[in-house]
């Protein structure tokens, strides 16, 4: 008989006692078990589609896409990923502050002039202290500097480049922030992807805000790299920086 897939049970234990219960009309004891593992199968391939293959390659390239955010080259965090293509390499020094050199390039105006200074002042004091380098860009794509800020920053081995940007026209991504990471940089990847899940995503920069999360995310840089721990893993409860 046909089987009407909007009375199968859904919790494996119904599903063997639904199918004892067609199968008890069947007279010969032999038949009738062959029946009820007959209608399991069917049962549960019904219940139990596959899933298409467009929502399984999601997931992958969602993975894949956080994989690549942390210690990308800056060539690739000079715009912001994209699922299927990327779009073509931008070089516009034109967009670069004329005049002497700036550590904050904030482009897309989240910052305001106070927490500009502020962020120049530990920027600046985190590298007389350690050596290392710390700057911060915000953009939105297509409008970057993109290949230029590698020389307008003179980045090495010793340069972190923090690269705040919403996405596409506008389109956020999951993630605002991205980190261009030099060799010389004690913290491990895990660490980047720790601040990036607590201080970049969309959700605390709807609450936060788009300044908030760049603060954050630096003070949080400046704390683990002063320490002088190499296995500084997560970022602290609260930018010590910025009480």
């Amino acid at each position: 008989p046909e089987i009407n897939t909007t009375r199968v049970p859904a919790c494996p234990s119904c599903l063997i006692a639904w199918c004892a219960a067609l199968a008890a009309f069947v007279p010969c004891a032999r038949m009738r078990l062959c029946v009820v593992f007959a209608l399991a199968a069917s049962a549960s391939a019904l219940r139990v589609p596959q899933a298409p293959l467009a929502a399984r390659s999601v997931t992958s390239e969602s993975a894949l896409g956080r994989r690549l955010a942390v210690g990308a080259t800056l060539a690739t965090l000079a715009f912001p990923a994209v699922s299927s293509a990327r779009p073509e390499g931008v070089n516009k020094p034109e967009l670069l502050p004329a005049g002497e050199k700036v550590n904050i390039v904030d482009l897309e105006k989240w910052l305001t002039p106070s927490e500009t200074q502020r962020l120049d002042r530990l920027v600046r004091s985190l590298e007389k202290d350690t050596g290392y380098r710390l700057r911060i860009l915000t953009q939105q794509y297509p409008k970057t500097p993109g290949l230029a800020i590698k020389d307008y920053w003179a980045v090495d081995a010793n340069t972190i480049v923090l690269v705040a940007d919403l996405g596409i026209n506008g389109k956020q991504r999951a993630n605002v922030l991205n980190f261009n990471v030099g060799d010389n940089i004690p913290l491990p990847s895990i660490f980047w992807s720790r601040v990036q899940s607590k201080y970049g995503n969309q959700f605390y920069v709807r609450d936060n805000g788009k300044d908030s999360s760049i603060l954050e995310a630096v003070g949080a840089l400046a704390d683990c790299l002063r320490r002088e721990q190499p296995y500084c893993t997560a970022p602290p409860a609260s930018a010590a920086e910025f009480r």
